[in-house]
């Protein structure tokens, strides 16, 4: 039996879709919403624009069966939910620690355009990972929109999924939702655990939207941790995962293992929301990010430096496959990803061709098949993919992200 609660969901990306066929298939009835027509198209068709294993059964199912249409505009509903992309500013720099500021245009534009279609009772949630006060900032926008705030309920719950187990960790994850005052904490709580199977946190909407930041930061700072020991142990001819793991026999030390940056929508972007809004405070946030991001630099320059000694000794110039683009393994999101930086700066100065099983095409590298990229002269490892694995490496090429390991 279907569940007569309506549900609109703007923004119809990697989680706003994964949500919209989840509660589909859980009985909901749900208009997904977005600017990108191909999307809508594609989705109405039963068919998936993005790439996440299960989520092409998903949405087949709950199109099928009427639970799930997708459209350009949002229409009424009982909850909504906005689930955009939260990016930064391109044009604004943050003077005072000269860090990216965080563009929330699009939670804007999303709230504005719900505003006319909510009616007393309505639940407005948002998913979008923000900078702290975003969630009030939008009841502010709705009361300016001619919304009577105080009849609706507002809330944020972020979204802590990892790319590539979307529609399991959208059940089986806890949740931490945080209201704008205790009735719409209460009131998105009981939302969520129609569907969530973890528990269930209340808090405060400032909280949750910190909660989501610190979780991510948290993660950079240790993985800065060891991309800034493989630089060192570089220096040192130290093997940096030999000694990790030395290290790691310590019954209280867990090092991470290094890599040539740190991509995706979430650890290399929610950091620098905390550094725009500290005041020159979170100096260890903001270190960690600036490590992370150098590392991708150092790696360009490791490279470049391995096709100078290559050309040297063979009197030619190399050619050389950067092997993986995506921000982490098996997957095809190319989002903010350190793999795809690295081999877009080197197409500007060497002959470079690129293996990336994910996806199809690229506009400005060159994409070839495996067995075409291991020809190369140099390989240079960036994205730990299965079809990597069991590749034998040649005197030339370079292993940024540990495959060589799983080679032996």
């Amino acid at each position: 039996m279907k569940n007569k609660r309506k549900i609109c969901i703007m923004g119809m990306g990697y989680i706003g879709l994964p949500t919209a066929a989840l509660l589909a298939n859980r009985g909901y009835q749900v208009r997904g919403v977005d600017i990108n027509q191909h999307a809508i198209d594609t989705i109405n068709r039963g068919e998936i624009h993005i790439v996440e294993p299960e989520l092409d059964t998903f949405v087949c199912s709950a199109v099928q069966s009427g639970s799930l249409v997708a459209n350009i505009e949002p229409s009424e509903a009982d909850i909504f939910m906005i689930a955009v992309p939260t990016p930064f500013h391109v044009d604004k720099i943050n003077e005072i620690t000269n860090s990216p500021i965080p563009n929330i245009d699009y939670v804007v534009d999303a709230t504005k355009q719900i505003a006319s279609y909510i009616k007393p009772g309505n639940l407005i949630l948002l998913e979008s990972t923000s900078p702290v006060g975003t969630t009030d900032m939008m009841a502010s926008v709705l009361k300016k929109e001619g919304v009577d705030i105080d009849s609706i309920f507002i809330a944020h719950s972020p979204e802590r999924v990892l790319p590539g187990h979307i529609m399991r960790e959208l059940i089986e994850n806890d949740r931490v939702v945080g209201g704008v005052n205790d009735e719409s904490t209460k009131k998105a709580a009981e939302f969520y655990r129609t569907f969530v199977e973890g528990e269930v946190l209340e808090t405060t909407a400032k909280t949750a939207e910190m909660a989501k930041l610190t979780e991510n930061s948290f993660r950079d700072v240790n993985i800065a941790f060891a991309n800034e020991l493989s630089i060192l142990c570089d220096d040192m001819d130290i093997d940096v995962r030999e000694l990790i793991s030395l290290a790691n026999r310590h019954p209280r030390v867990d090092v991470l293992n290094p890599g040539c940056g740190v991509g995706g929508h979430c650890i290399s972007v929610d950091p620098w929301f905390i550094v725009d809004s500290a005041n020159g405070k979170a100096k260890m946030i903001e270190q960690a990010r600036r490590t992370n991001d150098y590392k991708a630099d150092w790696v360009v320059e490791k490279i470049k430096n391995e096709a100078l000694i290559f050309e040297k000794d063979n009197g030619r110039k190399a050619t050389i496959a950067c092997m993986g683009l995506a921000f982490k393994p098996n997957i095809d999101d190319l989002r903010e990803s350190p793999a795809l930086y690295i081999a877009q700066e080197l197409n500007k100065v060497l002959d470079i061709v690129a293996v990336e099983p994910n996806i199809q095409e690229h506009k400005k590298l060159k994409l070839v098949n495996l067995e075409d990229g291991v020809m190369s002269d140099i390989c240079v490892y960036l994205v730990f993919h299965n079809e990597f694995i069991n590749i034998d490496l040649k005197k030339w090429d370079l292993d940024f992200c540990g495959i060589s390991e799983a080679c032996l």
